[in-house]
């Protein structure tokens, strides 16, 4: 589960309504900073408090006398002088017992572990000069940071830097994640992540649940084919990819192994005849089709056993990938690669063809295939990619695959999850068609469109990680297990 930075008020103030003290949900969470500090670096030499002017300012004024108390060296480095305005972090001022000296004068030195209470999640502008300063001499010193919440200067929501921000070691955060946390170059900035219980009650934190989520199998769970002593090959689903011409068969082909490994019945690949040998050439358990054109595919699809399409992989630009994706207005498909791109000169063709109805059109552009469809979602800074994502979705009525090393998924209802699994190795050349091709496979058996797209970037990942170093996308299909 995610919340969003501007729920955190509204879930506090509903813990302290019920009757929970403001202090003491203060109090737990400095704590916890202080025993993550203290547990994962006890031989510090001496721990380095920088508190901001707000409640996070509190929690570290807290987090400082903790440490103070278990007996570690603390040094106390406020923002601005003097006791911080609210009543709780002006009482943890108070209690702290540590002399402040500006953050200006602070001089790293060996030894030290910094805890970062400056800011925290709610930050929405750039940082101060004076935290970019300090910023630039802990990088310089490669000291250790553990922040609370959030490395001040990243953005809760959208995972932005906002000028400079800590580059924490380890972050302490509070009832949930945010999304910041998992977004780049955000989740890079934060380090190994631990969740602090801190008393609020779960409905509180539940009540103000993000339809942000993080990717995991309890999306799509309960979807899917059962196989019972009756099952056969078209009850698993029938996947169709379409291969590009004789020297660019290759993407084609692995997405219709990937398809197989990831559970359809029956594969095939629609090929055009001038590259039916060579895609024979290398096909097994994948059927082989000759479709030369847009009525040789409308007269095929008349079969309603075939359940789902996938075009773009070595398919290449132009009027034949779209006049094939509008010729399966109705089927579901899975739009890939050049799919996407012989779109890119006017989008809202392929959108008005997929409109109305549940879903039944994957996309899965990265950056540069996202900003061909959605050029003025690309280029408006003030949005997450999450956001992006969510636009886009309700735009094509379609499940969208934000692909990068932090893929988002989204739906046009306006759910979303973030995947956090995939590794680096998955930056190769053909992962994308291996992903298509998992897509189209789970979309045949019967999930819904934004349940295929999460479930396939979970599998496709679990698969990358299976595979280890050395990755290739011939691996990676091999690799497919759901």
């Amino acid at each position: 589960m995610l919340i969003l930075p501007a729920s955190v008020a509204r879930i506090d103030a509903a813990a302290i309504e019920s009757g929970i003290s403001s202090f003491g949900l203060m109090t737990a969470a400095g704590r916890a900073v202080a025993a993550a500090a203290l547990r994962r670096y006890p031989g510090a030499g001496r721990f380095v408090v920088l508190a901001g002017p707000g409640n996070n300012g509190g929690d570290a004024y807290i987090a400082a006398r903790a440490l103070r108390e278990a007996g570690a060296p603390v040094a106390l480095h406020p923002l601005k002088p003097g006791a911080p305005p609210g009543d709780d972090a002006a009482r943890a001022f108070s209690e702290c017992g540590l002399e402040p000296l500006p953050i200006e004068v602070y001089e790293p030195r060996a030894g030290d572990v910094v805890i970062d209470g400056v800011f925290g999640a709610g930050l929405a502008r750039e940082v101060p000069g004076a935290i970019v300063s300090c910023i630039e001499r802990i990088d310089a010193a490669r000291l250790p940071v553990v922040a609370i919440d959030l490395p001040s200067g990243i953005d809760g929501r959208t995972g932005r830097v906002l000028g400079a921000a800590f580059r924490a070691d380890v972050t302490v955060t509070f009832m949930a994640l945010k999304p910041g946390m998992l977004l780049l170059p955000g989740r890079d900035y934060c380090g190994a992540v631990e969740i602090a219980e801190i008393g609020v009650p779960h409905r509180f934190v539940d009540a103000c649940r993000s339809m942000i989520t993080v990717n995991d199998p309890a999306i799509w769970e309960s979807y899917g084919i059962g196989k019972t002593s009756d099952t056969h090959k078209y009850s698993r689903g029938a996947l169709v990819v379409f291969s590009g011409g004789a020297a660019h068969t290759g993407a084609a082909r692995l997405s219709a192994e990937a398809g197989l490994r990831a559970g359809a019945g029956l594969v095939t690949i629609a090929s055009p005849l001038d590259a039916l040998s060579e895609n024979a050439a290398h096909l097994t358990a994948v059927m082989l089709r000759p479709i030369d054109g847009v009525s040789d595919l409308r007269a095929w699809i008349e079969d309603r056993r075939l359940d789902s399409f996938v075009i773009g992989p070595g398919f290449g630009i132009g009027g034949t990938a779209r006049d094939f994706a509008l010729a399966l207005r109705a089927r579901k498909l899975v739009l890939d690669a050049d799919g996407i791109t012989s779109f890119k000169d006017d989008p809202h063709i392929l959108f008005d063809a997929f409109s109305g109805g549940p879903p039944r059109l994957v996309l899965t552009p990265h950056e540069g295939e996202f900003s061909r469809l959605f050029p003025d979602l690309a280029s408006d800074g003030t949005l997450s990619k999450v956001d992006k994502a969510q636009a886009a979705a309700q735009r094509a009525n379609a499940a969208v695959i934000y692909k990068g090393s932090d893929t988002v998924i989204a739906s046009p209802d306006g759910r979303a999850a973030i995947n956090t699994g995939a590794p680096p190795t998955l930056a190769t050349a053909g992962s994308g068609d291996v992903l298509a091709g998992v897509c189209g496979a789970l979309l045949a058996q019967g999930y819904p469109a934004y349940e295929a797209a999460c479930a396939a970037v979970w599998h496709h990942g679990e698969a990358a990680k299976r595979a280890g170093p050395g990755l290739t996308a011939e691996i990676l299909a091999n690799e497919i297990r759901t």
